[in-house]
């Protein structure tokens, strides 16, 4: 049973790892674009990849939960532990680099009261934007650490289970 305990954690971070890796993907196209396509292309990920998110908090619930059940100091315990704290760092760069970003992206957009809540959109509102490809390059470069994260996240779980 914990073995398919292990194995369903790392679907849930390979979900995530899969939403990260699609931005790291698209990068060098979307660094071609001008202003206004660059601005067509941000609003596809709502609502798709805000739905699949709820796999981020989800990771690292059991992820967590993987790491109580593991038996401390042995070697899968520092795996878990570096899994964990790699989506914790995963978590933190959203809602402190990204997180700003996606205010001004979808300020614009029609979405529902729970999506506007959620990217506190209202914060941004009749604000001028800032340079809009200092924001890009934000973004962007946020999506690219967070990536790096998941993945070291992916790999120390992946480890775990062959052991």
């Amino acid at each position: 049973m914990f073995q398919l305990f292990e194995i369903v954690t790392v679907l849930i971070v390979s979900i995530v790892m899969a939403m990260s890796l699609a931005h790291v993907l698209e990068y060098p196209g979307k660094l071609r674009l001008n202003r206004d396509a660059y601005f067509a292309v941000q609003t596809i990920y709502y609502p798709g990849f805000s739905i699949a998110g709820i796999c981020e908090p989800l990771s690292i619930a059991v992820v967590l939960a993987l790491l109580v059940a593991t038996p401390a100091l042995s070697t899968k315990f520092w795996l878990v532990l570096v899994a964990l704290l790699a989506l914790l760092a995963m978590h933190i760069v959203f809602w402190l680099v990204t997180q700003p970003v996606n205010k001004y992206w979808l300020a614009s957009e029609k979405i529902g009261a729970t999506g506007a809540r959620f990217f506190a959109i209202e914060a941004t509102r009749g604000r001028a934007m800032p340079d809009w490809i200092s924001l890009r390059d934000r973004w962007e470069c946020s999506h690219l650490a967070r990536a790096a994260l998941c993945v070291t996240a992916f790999v120390a779980l992946t480890i775990d289970l062959t052991l």
